[in-house]
């Protein structure tokens, strides 16, 4: 009976060094179907480069602001409007709260100057309602998230250069969110005139300093820095989107019709389209929020508590000189 007990044990060798630790993977998995996902991307450029489009063809969905509006032709604001709407999308079981916020009458006025600052304000806006929520004694179990993960920026397709304004608005918002550059409307341009302007643009940020997603200085390790590289290399995304189907070769694709043909919008010999979607979905969604959180909230974080104990120390310094003077 002894022996029949050894035998049993040595059999079983591998299971009893077998602790479990893996099993947290699967954990977290559960809890992470559970609980669901928040993304929340914001779209800037001026009207008429595709914005709404290209929205609804990341995600298949009618997903944009513009597609639960009436089919009334939308006005041109005379101010910056920030505007937002959020849907629920589930994929095989997984759930997700797309948050689309539009900013309608970016760079259509006659003075763009300082176009940027409504936007930055309602990006620190999110900041601070996150922060007042975390420093709430009674805070909510799950803190809501309207933190800007993600401003995909619409340049025209000019294949020039950057213009004032686009080097503006980038040099300022790329310090407090992660932006991703796009080429709207890339099948305009010649696939020489499309190299060309996006070597421009790659030169123009360099020399202004502006530091677009995914950012160097946040490259984990050598393996993120390599796949980081080649993505910093095709920065910015020459674009088309189209909610379109068409008959292809015997297949039904998203496209674009031309004179010329079909411009395939998933097809990468046609344009880029695959590529951010892969960025922001496939690969770098939880990277983009990580980002938001423990560095760009992580900055406004700190200096608004720095004014804060700055204020407290003033305001006691002030109290106690009075008392000093009184007594």
């Amino acid at each position: 009976m002894a022996d029949k007990g050894v035998d049993k044990g040595a059999d079983k060798g591998v299971e009893l060094s077998y602790v479990g630790i893996d099993a947290i993977l699967e954990q977290m998995r559960r809890k992470a179907m559970k609980q669901g996902f928040e993304l929340n991307i914001m779209v800037v450029g001026q009207s008429g480069l595709g914005k709404s489009t290209l929205i609804n063809t990341l995600f298949k969905s009618k997903v944009s602001r513009r597609s639960v509006m009436p089919s009334d032709e939308e006005r041109i604001p005379q101010t910056i409007e920030i505007k937002s709407i959020s849907h629920d999308i589930e994929e095989k079981g997984v759930r997700m709260k797309l948050t689309v916020i539009d900013t309608p009458g970016f760079g259509d006025q006659i003075n763009n100057e300082n176009c940027w600052m409504p936007i930055m304000k309602f990006i620190n806006e999110q900041y601070e309602a996150f922060l007042q929520e975390e420093i709430n004694i009674s805070r909510k179990k799950k803190i809501p998230d309207t933190r800007v993960h993600c401003c995909i920026y619409f340049i025209p397709p000019t294949g020039h250069c950057l213009r004032p304004i686009d080097i503006e608005f980038m040099r300022h918002l790329s310090k407090v969110v992660n932006i991703v550059p796009v080429i709207a409307k890339a099948d305009t341009l010649t696939l020489e005139e499309r190299d060309f302007f996006k070597k421009k643009i790659r030169e123009d940020l360099r020399a202004n300093e502006i530091e677009v997603y995914p950012q160097t200085e946040f490259d984990e390790d050598a393996d993120d820095r390599m796949i980081n590289e080649k993505i910093r290399a095709m920065i910015p995304f020459a674009v088309v989107g189209s909610d379109q189907e068409y008959q292809v070769n015997g297949k039904r694709l998203l496209g674009r019709k031309t004179r010329w043909g079909t411009v395939e919008v998933e097809n990468v010999g046609h344009c880029e389209f695959a590529y951010l979607r892969d960025l922001l979905i496939r690969t770098h969604m939880q990277n983009l929020k990580d980002i938001t959180s423990s560095i760009h909230y992580e900055v406004y974080r700190v200096r608004r508590l720095n004014e804060s104990n700055t204020h407290t120390t003033h305001s006691n310094g002030e109290a106690n000189g009075a008392l000093t003077h009184e007594m």
